[in-house]
């Protein structure tokens, strides 16, 4: 979806030392009562769809995928490099070649990824974890239309990606900033890489990513967040500080841009995201096991890649498989066959000690009952599964075509509600209260002893969308619906948004390298 300074500079300025759970709450502002910024644990046992006969087919069929069918790589540098570790090599093209691998490489290469790794982004206290049993949360990215009530659906730009931004940093229940919530169309390509994460360095603190759509691009975002945390290039390369997600050209190829955003945010210790998109039917098969297999054939080859290149460099498996309409063809998302595979993909990225991306998808056309329940469905995945990213969690509409104010509000509230789900259950004593239960004996209630008193305003999660009230009072306020309320609540935020605390330094060092890079044309175009 998307080789400048090597040698060493001097360190900039430190960055300010503030933010923290205090920081966020000071800046969350009076729109909203929300959680308090945490790294979320889901420690409940995932769903497991398959047996170990079922694990060791799907394992089996993905081998053989990779030994026998192969899979093509439109970059010759990644050719060369498979060819120096023996995997056999035809069908060749000034451009191209298949690469066929055997499983006892692909085994060998996967066994050094991390089954997990921390991102530290120019707030460390914004630090998050990838694998285990951590689960983080990012904002839609890469629609090229936006729409809200009061505008309607219109062409992304730049001041509704900011927007979107905004609301990416206010949410602590969003804790990484993915691609361009919007695509910013009124930028011309060559530089809209430059202004966008320009703005996202400066409007959030959290993890960034970069698109792999072309070298000069990948280097500029590596370069802008290095500079964006005050680091030196050896501090940068020391720790993943930043991301990029690739997608493969399903089915069964890697295309030339993608491949070299991998290598080259590997050498440098950054971590990629591997996510095949697979859709059953279409571009898989139309069997939930056979699209499976081949998502995990166009992952596991690209991560053998990464580890070829720096052996223990993190990195991780994406899930994207869902099915079509096999009455038009169209892309399907938040279906029950979405939910499975996303639970047996997960399944497998535990077999081979890999953590797990998948995506909070819908394809309703407009913030409905329709959007509620498939995006309900595929958070349902991404927690049963044991998902540790969760891409395009806040915002997506109309199957990624278009980013919605509203549904950008009502997701963060799905996703607090999940996230305070995945709160680890008590059952001490006081947690039992046999006390209480004795203190209030038959027929009585409990609202006015103490143990309810010591309790009560923190016992249950409060949501701040959901309208809890009874039908006289709801109606006595204006009846106000869902999307109604989602869309008070985003004008809210954006009216009183402080965008968090940067060095003058640094900022004027970013915007420097912004603006030599734009001079000198920044990243090519045909146009």
């Amino acid at each position: 979806m998307d080789t400048l300074i090597s040698e060493a500079v001097p360190e900039p300025p430190k960055r300010l030392k503030r933010g923290g759970r205090a920081g966020n709450q000071r800046r969350g502002g009076a729109a909203i009562r929300q959680m308090p910024w945490e790294v979320p644990v889901n420690s409940d046992r995932p769903i497991e769809p398959l047996p170990p006969e079922g694990v060791e087919a799907i394992h089996d069929g993905t081998m053989r995928i990779l030994e026998e069918v192969g899979v093509e790589f439109l970059n010759r540098e990644a050719v060369e490099i498979f060819r120096s570790e023996g995997c056999l090599i035809d069908r060749e093209t000034p451009d191209s070649a298949r690469v066929r691998f055997g499983r006892d490489f692909i085994m060998e290469k996967i066994a050094l990824a991390p089954g997990a790794f921390t991102l530290t982004p120019r707030n460390e206290a914004r630090r998050i974890t990838i694998g285990g049993d951590h689960i983080v949360f990012g904002n839609v990215s890469s629609p090229p239309s936006c729409s809200d009530l009061d505008r309607g659906r219109r062409t992304g730009d730049r001041a509704a990606y900011q927007d979107l931004i905004k609301l990416t940093q206010y949410f602590n229940c969003l804790h990484f900033a993915g691609g361009y919530p919007v695509e910013p169309m009124d930028l011309h390509p060559s530089i809209r890489h430059l202004d966008c994460l320009y703005d996202k360095l400066t409007l959030t603190d959290k993890v960034v990513h970069a698109y792999s759509l072309g070298s000069e691009r990948v280097e500029d975002v590596m370069e802008m967040v290095r500079i964006a945390g005050g680091l030196t290039h050896d501090e940068f390369d020391a720790a993943p500080r930043m991301y990029t997600n690739i997608n493969s050209t399903s089915p069964l190829k890697h295309d030339w841009p993608m491949i070299d955003g991998l290598m080259r945010l590997a050498r440098r210790g950054q971590p990629t995201i591997v996510t095949p998109f697979t859709l059953a039917g279409a571009m898989s098969p139309i069997t939930l096991a056979g699209t499976v297999a081949q998502s995990l054939a166009e992952s596991l080859c690209a991560i053998a890649l990464i580890q070829t290149i720096n052996p223990g460099c993190p990195c991780a498996i994406g899930t994207f498989s869902s099915n079509v309409d096999m009455k038009t063809g169209a892309p399907a998302f938040g279906t029950p066959d979405y939910i499975r595979t996303t639970q047996m993909t997960g399944q497998m990225a535990r077999h081979y000690g890999l953590p797990l991306r998948s995506s909070n998808t819908c394809v309703s056309n407009a913030p409905d009952n329709q959007a509620t329940w498939e995006s309900a469905h595929s958070l349902f995945a991404a927690i049963t599964s044991g998902t540790n990213v969760v891409y395009h969690a806040a915002g997506w509409l109309e199957g990624g075509l278009c980013a919605s104010y509203e549904k950008f509000i009502i997701d963060c509230e799905q996703v607090q509600q999940l996230i305070a789900y995945m709160k680890p259950v008590k059952w001490d004593a006081h947690e039992i209260a046999l006390e209480a239960i004795a203190e209030v004996g038959q027929g009585g209630h409990f609202f006015g002893i103490q143990h309810t008193q010591d309790r009560y305003e923190t016992a249950f999660y409060a949501p701040f969308l959901s309208d809890w009230s009874n039908y006289e009072n709801w109606r006595d306020r204006g009846a106000v619906q869902t999307v109604e309320r989602a869309n008070r609540i985003w004008k809210q935020i954006l009216a009183e948004f402080e965008p968090p605390p940067m060095d003058a330094a640094i900022r004027e060092e970013l915007e420097d390298f912004v603006a030599r890079r734009k001079q000198e044309g920044g990243a090519p175009t045909d146009f």
